[in-house]
């Protein structure tokens, strides 16, 4: 099947609706694999422990994600963490980046932001997670306009984005080193999905419930951003930002 947002030619072999406690998804040439959630969320946190492949993984994705591209194509909402292959000897890219109500396909705005990992995703299971609530994702609500508000779905797959995934499409995938693999378990998913009633409490970030990352997060966030950020949004001077009013707080 096709999925909403990927390359034509990149087409996704299997979509598993429900993962198993732990999931592979193979990636085999322009074949990709996913799995999907059987509910829609309009908040919540949700994560699972990935372990990437090493070696040679330039030009493939590997991505958990929050999207209802299937609900509306061509206008969808999606949150992505997005891991982009590499070359050997250089560390994998993080990228997260948030579309509201839009394809994905350079006509909306991204909200790229890209991290080199301080640790080797490869070597072991890391725990990745969203925190979506009706006032902040990574950024706050300042408008309708732009933040998410229409349920999602949550979520994962590997495939083939050669065009644009490892230095800006410079080093494609060589399926000399295939299959791709990426690994998930220890799934996470609370909130409020799209069927709960209007009293649904927001899940918090904070073990005090207050819906925020505490000190302790928020100092954490700081310093990996200080260290391991390589690219921002609200720091590309050549782009309009009268779209992203989060980048003026």
């Amino acid at each position: 099947m096709q999925v909403n947002g990927l390359p034509p030619r990149a087409t996704i072999l299997a979509l598993v609706i429900a993962p198993c406690p732990s999931t592979k998804l193979v990636a085999f040439g322009m074949l990709g694999s996913g799995f999907k959630s059987v509910k829609p969320f309009r908040s919540g946190y949700f994560g699972a422990s990935i372990k990437l492949q090493s070696g040679y993984t330039a030009g493939v994705i590997t991505a958990f994600y929050l999207s209802n591209s299937e609900a509306h194509p061509g206008y969808h909402d999606e949150v992505d963490i997005e891991f982009l292959g590499t070359t050997f000897g250089k560390p994998y890219t993080l990228q997260t980046n948030v579309y509201v109500r839009g394809s994905g396909d350079g006509r909306i705005v991204g909200r790229e932001m890209k991290f080199h990992l301080w640790f080797d995703p490869t070597q072991n299971f890391h725990h990745y997670a969203i925190l979506w609530t009706p006032k902040e994702i990574t950024y706050p609500r300042k408008s309708d306009a732009t933040f998410p508000l229409r349920p999602m779905w949550v979520y994962g797959s590997i495939w083939d984005a050669s065009s644009w995934a490892t230095e800006d499409g410079k080093y494609k995938a060589d399926y000399h080193y295939q299959p791709f693999v990426g690994k998930f378990t220890n799934f996470k998913a609370s909130g409020c999905s799209a069927y709960s009633p209007p009293r649904c409490r927001p899940v918090s970030g904070s073990p005090y419930q207050s819906g925020r990352l505490t000190g302790q997060q928020g100092r954490a966030m700081q310093w990996v951003q200080s260290h391991y950020l390589v690219y921002d949004y609200c720091k590309d001077y050549k782009r309009d930002h009268s779209h992203t009013p989060e980048c003026f707080r």
